[in-house]
């Protein structure tokens, strides 16, 4: 049981710190294998899923093995990159994890198109493949979808999205355990583009962020001087004659340089001759997906839409394999996948085309250390090719960025729109750009907590707040006055806490309160006596022998056809009708403070019953009465150490607390001292006497919680009113 005591003021209850755990699993001071890892009040949850582009097999898998997967409780995927989506089948079908998985509609759909173009480009063994398509698509059955701004809830975790830009259905997540909310951003763009809205700024602001830092403090140049430079670059390979290789994502930021080629073609007329090659059978599988979500796009893609499909176009053709461009010499320019040059069709042209100077390559977007593309940014006079062989780098080599990706403009904006959150934790960005970025904003508030945690490196953060509980029905029918008190059983269910009366208790939960009734037969040692006189005469001897112990005791007479179940128990209109008490049938009791009866039989003088209602209090009453009804009173000391061990105890106790307690034995009672005046006394049930009302409150509580920890019986689960 709870008790509040308004007059006393607020109480706060003191708890440990609460420490959340934040462990990058992947993309911990590198950009790939995105799994953070968030740990909190029992609860877990996985942001990411993903494999890293520079490494193969198990190499490339986020740290699985410093985990148990079992352990995870919902796994959140923001987009369908394979740097952030890679590893879900694996997780789901070749680990024990057991929780849940969500994704956006149009992350589920367009991820199962790329993981099955995965599988089946991968170029490792059956036996060395990271899953197969039968683990995906068991793994898909399982994904579950979430809306943007849509709140679901999974074992007390509530968490919500919102849209993060970057590509089609790109998520940022929030979490909240606790009253605590965790915002994990992904990747993710403010900067609204082509055919994508910029990402949202939440309306509730988190306690924590986990915000990428792939660009660290570089800043992003405006759209449409990029766009400018990017052109110029294409136009200037194509007009020498050369085959301007285009290494992309096969989804995302390619739909966005088509749609700038297409309009740079339109308007110049003399380049129409040269022709525009997408190559990906993936990108038009995924087409359906982009037109069944135009309405996740911004404003001018989806009027376009209405007249026509924005994504296709007279100047774009396809490309299903390089053996089509085989002894094709005229200028082209080629759209291909994977962006980082690392496999597939991409790879296979740059290798055909490097060794020409009219050619060129023009890399659009981030490029992970240990990738090709990576490689030839630094211009190098020889690259090694797929098959071993060393050869001279002849093409030229331009990078313009159209990664979908935050600038340090951006995300100080975003932190600053989203106070307060003190603390931050940078992710998906190599180890450079990610202690750049954080001396960059622990520079302009000194408020900030940044961390940069590598690879199963922890962050924890403690976190103290006070817990607050809501009066729900009969005791919330009215609001209590200053001075009074609210008692009731205190419910808590995924870190919600409710104060409820105990007959409210199957309203609120699937509790029952319950009242444990017990009836003990005694045999007495006194001469059997067989008139009503006489019976009332051993209640009186009783009643002396045992109020000099235990007050106070009341000699009451009961008619034998009621079957008692609580001394408060009220007899109803029939059952008073139906009585008919004789003075030869009357069964006298004796009432023992207030807590027990001893029932005496006329017919049955050589023996009684004692009836009471369990709880710590009667119990030990009961023990004491035992000795006295079995004429053990002889042995004093061995009634005093039975009837006085709650004394004993809160005695002990009270020392630590009050510099003057003596005990008692004689009287059964503990005095607390205070000047050389006793100000309170507290007898061998634990009931507290004083005159200083905020100290007896004090008190009180302190027995109550000495009680329970000394007899934990079913009163300690709050259903017995003492």
């Amino acid at each position: 049981m709870i008790t509040i005591n308004p007059s006393s003021g607020p109480q706060v209850y003191s708890h440990a710190k609460d420490e959340l755990t934040i462990t990058p699993l992947g993309a911990g001071q590198e950009v790939g294998r995105s799994a953070v890892l968030l740990k909190f009040k029992g609860k877990t949850v996985l942001f990411d899923c993903g494999i890293h582009p520079a490494h193969t097999g198990m190499g490339s898998l986020p740290f699985f093995d410093s985990i148990e997967p079992s352990s995870i409780d919902l796994c959140l995927v923001t987009h369908f990159h394979l740097d952030h989506s890679g590893a879900v089948p694996y997780l789901m079908q070749k680990t024990d994890f057991r929780g849940r998985m969500y994704m956006t509609h149009p992350t589920k759909a367009i991820c199962k198109m790329i993981l099955s173009d995965f599988v089946r480009v991968t170029d490792v063994s059956a036996s060395d493949a990271l899953f197969n398509e039968e683990d995906l698509s068991k793994s898909m059955d399982a994904v579950e979808l979430i809306d943007y701004h849509q709140e679901k809830q999974h074992k007390g975790i509530k968490f919500w999205c919102y849209n993060a830009g970057h590509v089609l259905g790109a998520a940022m997540f929030m979490v909240e355990i606790a009253g605590i909310r965790v915002l994990y951003t992904g990747d993710y763009s403010r900067e609204a583009d082509r055919h994508l809205l910029g990402a949202e700024i939440p309306a509730i602001s988190p306690d924590v962020l986990i915000v990428e830092s792939t660009y660290g403090i570089h800043t992003h140049r405006p759209r449409r001087e990029r766009e400018h430079e990017f052109t110029k670059m294409v136009e200037r390979v194509v007009k020498r004659g050369g085959k301007c290789l285009l290494p992309v994502f096969a989804l995302g930021r390619a739909q966005e340089l088509l749609l700038i080629l297409d309009d740079f073609w339109d308007s110049h007329p003399e380049l129409r001759r040269v022709p525009i090659y997408y190559a990906s059978s993936l990108a038009q599988k995924c087409m359906s997906v982009f037109k069944k979500y135009i309405n996740m796009m911004n404003d001018s893609i989806r009027k376009q839409f209405e007249v026509s499909n924005p994504f296709e176009s007279q100047h774009i053709n396809n490309l299903r394999s390089a053996r089509e461009l085989e002894g094709y010499t005229g200028p082209c320019v080629v759209l291909a996948s994977p962006g980082m040059l690392q496999s597939g069709l991409s790879q296979e042209l740059f290798e055909m085309w490097c060794q020409d100077p009219k050619n060129g390559v023009v890399i659009p977007g981030y490029c992970v250390e240990g990738t090709l593309a990576h490689r030839i940014l630094s211009k190098p006079s020889e690259v090694v090719l797929s098959s071993g062989e060393s050869v001279p780098l002849r093409l030229s080599v331009d990078s313009i960025s159209f990664s979908a990706h935050s600038d340090v403009n951006q995300t100080e904006d975003f932190i600053n729109k989203i106070q307060p959150c003190e603390h931050i934790v940078l992710v998906h960005g190599d180890r450079k750009n990610c202690e750049r970025l954080r001396r960059h904003l622990s520079e302009k508030n000194e408020n900030f907590n940044v961390y940069t945690p590598g690879n199963c490196t922890s962050v924890k953060i403690s976190f103290k707040r006070e817990k607050i509980a809501k009066v729900l029905g009969s005791l919330a029918s009215s609001a209590p006055s200053n001075g009074t008190q609210v008692s009731g059983v205190l419910l808590q269910k995924d870190f919600q806490h409710h104060l409820v009366a105990p007959e409210d208790l199957r309203l609120y939960s699937d509790i029952n309160c319950a009242t444990v009734f017990q009836k003990l037969h005694v045999p007495l040692p006194q001469p059997t006596v067989s008139t009503s006189k006489d019976a009332e005469a051993l209640a009186q001897y009783w009643k002396a022998k045992i109020e000099k112990k235990y007050q106070p005791v009341e000699i009451v007479s009961i008619n034998p056809q009621k079957q008692m179940t609580d001394f408060k128990h009220e007899k109803n209109e029939d059952e008073m009708e139906d009585e008919e008490t004789t003075e030869e049938s009357k069964i006298f009791a004796l009432n023992i403070a207030n807590c027990l009866q001893l029932v005496l039989d006329p017919k049955k003088l050589d023996e009684a019953f004692l009836e009471w209602t369990t709880g710590a209090k009667n119990d030990l009453l009961v023990n004491g009465v035992l000795h006295l009804l079995l004429g053990n009173e002889e042995d004093e000391s061995e009634d005093i150490q039975d009837e006085s061990r709650l004394l004993y105890i809160v005695h002990t106790l009270l020392r630590q607390n009050y510099s003057t307690v003596d005990l008692d034995v004689k009287e059964r009672q503990v005095a607390i001292k205070m000047n050389g005046k006793v100000v309170a006394l507290v007898d061998s049930y634990g009931r507290v006497s004083s005159d200083n009302a905020p100290l007896k409150r004090r008190l009180d509580m302190a027995m109550k919680r000495i009680i329970l920890s000394v007899f934990p019986m079913p009163h300690a689960m709050g259903c017995l009113e003492e």
